[in-house]
């Protein structure tokens, strides 16, 4: 059975929501057979690449809150990520375009890296003190993972290189209706959205497995999804 994941570097509920889903995977019978796949999702495509700016910032701007209320908004989601046993700052992180993440997100999939990466770059962006947002930090970040330094600077010094990967996967998410992240397809039968619990998870793999009939793509009747919208980039 193949899970893809679509999500954004920038999403924090998609750094939760990959420690929620593998917590729910480990407590599935058939985890072995289950192949796991990340596809790209831009929050913020238009975003220019070196626009960079402090996350408090732009979610006081988009939200119309004060600096203080986006301090709360933070230390919300700090709590929750805390809960999983995640680091996370909830000052002093930037914001900025991913198109270029994502893009070694693909090559790192070639390589069988793909995880590594995207745990490496979760956890620079949201609990060290490192910016995913200039290439140098991610050439670093992609060879602690594993990928050759040569081919990684190769790859961010051609614009075109994954581009199309990344598009495809973009244009997808669209033909699935999705308009958050992180959202999560099974076996193409049936579809969880946001950060939810780890026991939806594992009940969504297990219906999955069944072949049971599906219901439409989004979280289960009942429950709120924790996720990051496309309107701005943050949650």
């Amino acid at each position: 059975m193949r899970v893809e994941i679509w999500s954004d570097i920038a999403c924090p509920w998609c750094y939760i929501g990959k420690a929620r889903f593998e917590k729910g995977l480990a407590a599935f019978a058939h985890r072995d057979e289950v192949e796991v796949v990340h596809r790209s999702f831009e929050l913020d495509p238009n975003r220019p690449k070196g626009d960079t700016g402090p996350v408090l910032e732009m979610l006081a701007r988009k939200y119309g809150r004060t600096l203080d209320e986006a301090r709360a908004m933070e230390a919300h989601v700090a709590s929750n990520a805390h809960s999983e046993g995640l680091g996370y700052r909830t000052e002093g992180r930037d914001h900025g375009n991913t198109f270029d993440i994502h893009r070694l997100l693909h090559l790192a999939k070639d390589r069988g890296r793909q995880n590594e990466l995207l745990d490496l770059a979760y956890r620079a962006n949201f609990a060290e003190e490192r910016s995913v947002f200039d290439d140098e930090t991610l050439v670093t970040l992609a060879v602690e993972a594993g990928l050759d330094e040569t081919e990684v600077r190769a790859v961010l010094a051609d614009a075109g290189a994954y581009a199309e990967a990344v598009r495809a996967d973009e244009r997808e998410a669209a033909e699935l209706g999705a308009n958050g992240v992180p959202f999560f397809v099974l076996d193409r039968r049936y579809g969880v959205s946001g950060g939810q619990p780890a026991e939806v998870f594992t009940q969504a793999l297990e219906q999955a497995w069944q072949g049971r009939v599906p219901q439409p793509a989004g979280a289960p009747a009942g429950e709120e999804a924790a996720a990051c919208d496309v309107d701005g980039g943050a949650c």
